[in-house]
């Protein structure tokens, strides 16, 4: 990504807005954890860990991977500034190269939509995963409201299980868990939850 737009708002990056999201997300991620307590978690996209660093005493281990530096700056100052002992962050790109990671679960949270080829990185992610890992995925259901040269509009349920299933990934379930206002490129929008084992 170049011009990654994410360095400029890494800073200013966890407004209110975010953070309440980041909340509804942890608590519909939570349940997917249970027993996770010996597991390793990526969280591939993770910016400042809104996410991820909520999770981190629920698993062994939480690794934030970015493609943005700033983003885990700031992730870096949390995990400091919180004492979490178990947090590392990684610099990697996985639509350019995967480093040579392992985990048991990888979640991605309202990350698919800016990546252009999506079945690419479901793929990427599989190699990733241990053997009978889980790949948990939050992002919008498809929304024809949205319209951004960027970005996709969203992803219906067929469609994303059919490229998940392609991927080799067994046991999907998907369920649309939250309907928010102006969430997405300021439309009003639900999110759905998808969890598949490797």
């Amino acid at each position: 990504m170049k011009n990654n737009v994410f360095e400029q708002m890494a800073k200013k990056y966890d407004t209110e807005e975010r953070i309440e999201l980041a909340k509804v997300i942890v608590k519909e991620v939570r349940p997917e954890l249970r027993n996770s307590k010996s597991k390793s978690l990526i969280d591939y996209g993770s910016g400042t860990g809104l996410i991820g660093l909520e999770l981190s005493g629920l698993v062994d281990s939480v690794l934030l991977v970015d493609s943005s530096k700033q983003m885990l700056d700031v992730a870096k100052e949390k995990i400091s500034r919180k004492g979490i002992t178990n947090s590392k962050v990684t610099y990697a790109d996985f639509t350019e190269e995967t480093p040579e990671l392992k985990a048991d679960i990888v979640l991605m949270s309202l990350v698919l939509l800016h990546i252009p080829d999506t079945k690419k990185i479901l793929q990427e992610l599989f190699n990733v995963l241990n053997k009978g890992g889980k790949l948990i995925i939050i992002d919008f259901d498809k929304n024809d409201k949205v319209n951004h040269p960027k970005v996709h509009n969203g992803f219906s349920d067929e469609s994303l299980k059919k490229i998940l299933s392609e991927v080799g990934f067994k046991s999907i379930k998907i369920k649309t868990f939250y309907h928010g206002n102006r969430i997405f490129m300021n439309q009003d929008a639900s999110m759905f939850i998808t969890s598949s084992i490797k």
